[in-house]
């Protein structure tokens, strides 16, 4: 990312993973921002291999008796897009009660383009920036530091 994301002051950064969002507010200005959390949301989220109750079914192929593996469904990515949905229907909501007027997204590459597909259009109107990192994890001010530029 080059330079310095302008956020104003009541501006949004929505950082997300697969199961988790952080929603953080600029409560300083476009020139020295502060971002604080006002929401978390989180989803119990376990590897696919804890989530899956069987071995993978298997199929008859036809009279000579061969059988095949039937793919088994993943859970986990099940689970991370249907948390894309739901974090895309918050930000629509929230967008139509004009709680922000912009905001940044922050994402793991799979996840953004998870979240990109579920945006509704009065939301993609006021995203003003978006990153392609996983910052979930990060504190406050790093998430300040690498979203917005800012020192």
């Amino acid at each position: 990312m080059s330079g310095t994301i302008r956020l104003k002051h009541g501006g949004w950064v929505v950082v997300a993973d697969g199961a988790k969002a952080l929603f953080l507010r600029n409560e300083g200005d476009e020139k020295f921002p502060n971002l604080e959390i006002f929401k978390k949301e989180e989803q119990d989220n376990p590897p696919n291999r804890d989530q899956a109750s069987d071995r993978p079914g298997r199929k008859s192929d036809g009279p000579q008796g061969h059988r095949s593996a039937v793919s088994e469904t993943d859970w986990h990515q099940l689970a991370e897009d249907n948390f894309a949905a739901d974090l895309a229907d918050i930000l629509y909501k929230r967008a139509h009660k004009g709680d922000f007027e912009e905001m940044v997204l922050v994402a793991a590459p799979s996840v953004l383009g998870q979240i990109r597909k579920e945006l509704h259009k009065e939301v993609n109107d006021r995203i003003i920036a978006e990153i392609d990192k996983d910052l979930t994890n990060h504190p406050v001010d790093k998430i300040e530091k690498l979203a917005l530029g800012g020192s």
